[in-house]
């Protein structure tokens, strides 16, 4: 992994482990287990008790469980159970993309995950934390999410970069294969940028029909942009491109190609 964030990993440990104890009905303690205090935190996660959630998260976390870490992180991350520390979850995030993984990791997800999360804490900045904004580290780690792993969103994220020559040069070509990529993976947000740039080409009745299809996909907060752009687009297209559109918006639809 790359040094920025292996130095801030490194440069600042974790918070200390609070002194407190299980419940001594519970059969598990900070000598347990990794996994046993993984799953004895997910239960007390579950059933609201949060503070024992960190705990065992932490103790398990130290014994090197990933899951452990990942679920601690998010926890900091969206202030969930604890004070919101995006800084602390960043170090954890960090920890866990550091160590990598073997292929055909049981823990494939978490270190994907913590890509994502550090390429976005790289794109916005922390701010009141030593992490700052960089867009070229950001844009290597969408990169590395995208073609390793197929991740729809780090494609859509990876391709919005490049058409707007973040951390790195603006390429159209190459946007538009990532949105392609994202498309075929059901990324509804993905479908609908595609299909604006295939409309401004010329390409109409295709356009119009990935912006269809992203509205039957899309969720609740990019519904009114994903409807305003196919609206746009569905004003100015004749009666012949729309019926086109309708007919290649389904097939898209079943197919996501």
């Amino acid at each position: 992994m790359t040094a920025g964030f292996a130095l801030a990993a490194a440069a600042f440990a974790t918070a200390p482990l609070p002194a407190r104890a299980f419940d001594i009905n519970s059969g598990v303690s900070k000598e347990s287990g990794p996994f046993d205090l993984f799953k004895f935190g997910f239960k007390a996660y579950k059933n609201g008790q949060k503070q024992e959630a960190v705990e065992a998260y932490r103790y398990a976390a130290e014994k090197g469980h990933t899951g452990s870490r990942w679920a601690l992180a998010n926890m900091y991350a969206f202030g969930d159970g604890v004070a919101q520390n995006d800084f602390e979850a960043f170090k954890i995030y960090s920890e866990i993309a550091n160590e990598g993984i073997e292929p055909g990791s049981r823990d494939t997800g978490f270190f994907v995950n913590a890509l994502m999360a550090l390429a976005n804490y790289y794109r916005n900045g922390i701010p009141g934390s030593p992490i700052k904004i960089d867009l070229s580290q950001s844009r290597q780690l969408y990169f590395q999410a995208a073609s390793t792993f197929g991740v729809a969103e780090a494609q859509y994220q990876l391709a919005r970069m490049i058409l707007d020559g973040q951390g790195g040069k603006a390429n159209v070509l190459q946007a538009k294969k990532w949105l392609n990529q994202a498309s075929k993976g059901g990324h509804p947000a993905a479908m609908a940028i595609f299909g604006n740039i295939l409309f401004e080409e010329g390409q109409t009745a295709r356009g119009l029909a990935f912006m269809t299809a992203a509205l039957d996909r899309c969720a609740p907060k990019d519904c009114p942009w994903m409807q305003d752009l196919q609206e746009q687009a569905f004003a100015v297209a004749s009666e012949d491109d729309r019926r086109s559109a309708v007919t290649l918006a389904s097939n898209i639809t079943r197919s996501g190609d």
